[in-house]
């Protein structure tokens, strides 16, 4: 693992810079007029990247996995193997996981989390469950280019970030409220100062579930997420913004330790853990609701090149890389995102953020760096692709999705930051993640003086991967000028909606 003497970021020669709350920034941010963030699931960075040249991975001499892990069933340790199955099992994914995972800096207790969880499953015909209960459970799998190709072609040609780290040592609903606010917290009231730090609910099932219910059934709910979120800048700074949101089912379990559980449906109509902005008060204050959208106006946009200045897009199961979802189908729900940025007027001035909200419960074995009480938590594979990314380069920086938001604020606002000291809506947030000393700056990924380059094409079904498209993009073609293979109808897999 590098130092982090080597993690700070230091501007190339030349570079025009202007001073944002601590931050040197490229002048040649403004080039990006676009930030697209693409949010997956449940993947830890060794279960997708672990073994990509030239990054901190698993570690191997002659092919073999150097780490072992103390598996209780079997009394003997397992080391990371190569899994090439389309479907994966994971592991609980809460707070306590997080912390029997990390297991004191020996990120040793992932096999010991799984097989816990599979004791408790009520589905045993569901592969979280069987997974977990097997000799060498799926947590210590890894995928290669042979699975994901995509993915690792993505990596070849922009930026990988090989140290980017859940925000919070938690699951879902934390990790997505810090992605649109950088805080987490249970509110007594409508009050901002009401709240207080919470990041392993900060509300109950069915709590949420009734919030839910009530919302839409009145447009209130008795749920207050009083604190400010990253939309009441961009309001106040005149920043266009939208939450596109896929209709399906929602990806994971409100219950943050379990691996299994009914489906429930979503859409850019229902609040929820996956689409928490119309429970923010302040969207409610700003009158921005209509901001949060289906799916299908992110490709109308992309393709009318009106796109807002800032984006977050959200799958549903199917398409989330969220154990048991496919693998290839969720990479083809990427790619197909993602070629139509590409293809859009707007791609010359865009920056795609991909990645992943934790690690699911698979192996990674870097220990993730204490930054507050908070977090940070296990580490996530992430890319970044624009025109103005650097060419296969790999970015060592410690990093969480906070570095989006600074991102974000630096380009369109200035440097602006979540901060009750300025942001005219105070709260008690413990801390101003964007200025944590330890987080990297993404402005490192690019290279705002070189020509624009052109787009990466990829085909949803590439030749190696999947034996067929999913039936949601059978009807519209993955790119212009990709090879792939004829479209034919999924094996079995649940057709994922364009809404």
């Amino acid at each position: 693992m590098a130092t982090l003497a080597a993690l700070v970021y230091v501007p190339t020669a030349g570079a025009t810079t202007s001073s944002t709350s601590g931050s040197a920034v490229p002048s040649g941010i403004h080039k990006i007029r676009h930030v697209i963030i693409v949010m997956q699931e449940n993947r830890s960075f060794d279960s997708y990247f672990g073994t990509y040249p030239g990054a901190t991975g698993i570690p191997m001499v002659n092919g073999v996995p150097q780490v072992c892990v103390p598996n209780p069933l079997t009394k003997v340790c397992d080391r990371p193997y190569h899994d090439t199955a389309d479907v994966n099992g994971g592991g609980p994914h809460g707070h306590e996981a997080a912390l029997t995972d990390i297991a004191g800096g020996t990120m040793n207790g992932f096999i010991q989390s799984a097989e816990t969880a599979g004791r408790h499953c009520a589905n045993p015909n569901d592969p979280a469950c069987t997974a977990a209960t097997t000799a060498v459970p799926d947590v210590m799998g890894y995928h290669t280019q042979q699975e994901i190709p995509n993915y690792w072609t993505y990596a070849k040609d922009f930026v990988l970030d090989d140290h980017m780290f859940e925000p919070v040592s938690s699951w879902s609903l934390p990790d997505h409220l810090f992605m649109v606010s950088a805080w987490s917290a249970l509110c007594a009231s409508a009050n901002p100062m009401s709240c207080v730090n919470d990041i392993t609910g900060p509300y109950t099932v069915s709590e949420f579930d009734q919030a839910v219910q009530q919302e839409l059934t009145t447009g209130k709910t008795s749920i207050n997420l009083a604190w400010t979120d990253l939309t009441w800048l961009l309001d106040h700074h005149h920043v266009s913004w939208a939450y596109y949101v896929q209709t399906g089912t929602q990806p994971d379990c409100q219950n943050d330790q379990a691996v299994t559980c009914p489906p429930v449906a979503q859409s850019s109509r229902t609040p929820g853990i996956w689409n928490p902005l119309p429970l923010f008060n302040d969207v409610h204050q700003d009158h921005q609701l209509s901001n949060i959208k289906p799916l299908r106006a992110y490709f109308k946009a992309a393709a009318a090149g009106t796109l807002p200045a800032v984006t977050w897009l959200t799958p549903s199961q199917a398409d989330s890389d969220h154990p048991p979802a496919s693998v290839h189908q969720s990479q083809a729900y990427v790619t197909a995102v993602i070629n139509a940025a590409m293809e859009s007027p707007d791609w010359k001035s865009t920056a795609i953020f991909l990645s992943w909200d934790d690690w699911g419960g698979f192996y990674d074995g870097v220990q993730p760096p204490t930054v507050d009480l908070n977090g940070y938590g296990l580490r996530v594979p992430s890319l970044v692709i624009s025109p103005y990314a650097r060419r296969g380069y790999i970015d060592h920086q410690v990093l969480s999705s906070d570095a989006f938001l600074k991102f974000i604020e630096d380009d369109f606002m200035q440097g602006a930051r979540l901060n009750p000291a300025t942001d005219g809506r105070p709260d008690p947030r413990p801390d101003v993640r964007e200025n944590q000393p330890i987080l990297g700056n993404l402005v490192r990924d690019f290279n705002f003086a070189q020509r624009p380059r052109r787009p990466v094409l990829l085909a949803t079904n590439p030749p190696t991967d999947s034996p067929s498209i999913p039936p949601y993009f059978v009807n519209r073609p993955p790119c212009v000028g990709c090879t792939a293979t004829p479209p034919s109808v999924s094996r079995g897999r649940p057709a994922p909606r364009a809404g």
